[in-house]
């Protein structure tokens, strides 16, 4: 069973306390937006196969959103961090590389720091 710890209580909640929000870091496009940009804002999702970015929300707990970091194979979690945050802090990423070499944040949008 996966098993994420909110970064908000500090409780490690069980999959079944939490509810899933889909992709993190998204960006996002509303009105004003091109028909393709506010297509794809709502309708294309990463699916990979390994490290993905994903948002919690501690349904059963703060009832706050947080974005985790764990492989889709494994269920391995790299951590939780606040939903406020534009990309995962430097522990997570030293994490990451560490068991993933080549890996990189740039690969998903980010600056690659």
């Amino acid at each position: 069973m996966l098993t994420l710890n909110c970064p908000y209580c500090g409780v490690d909640a069980e999959e079944t306390e939490l509810s899933p929000g889909g992709e993190a870091h998204l960006k996002r496009f509303g009105p004003g937006s091109s028909e393709e940009a506010f297509e794809g804002y709502l309708f294309v999702r990463e699916n990979p196969k390994g490290v993905h970015f994903e948002r919690w929300r501690h349904a059963y707990g703060c009832g706050k959103w947080f974005h985790a970091a764990r492989c889709t194979m494994t269920l391995e979690v790299f951590g939780t961090y606040p939903a406020q945050t534009f990309e995962p802090p430097k522990d997570i990423k030293d994490k990451i590389t560490a068991k993933r070499p080549g890996w990189a944040w740039r690969d998903f949008g980010g600056d690659g720091a």
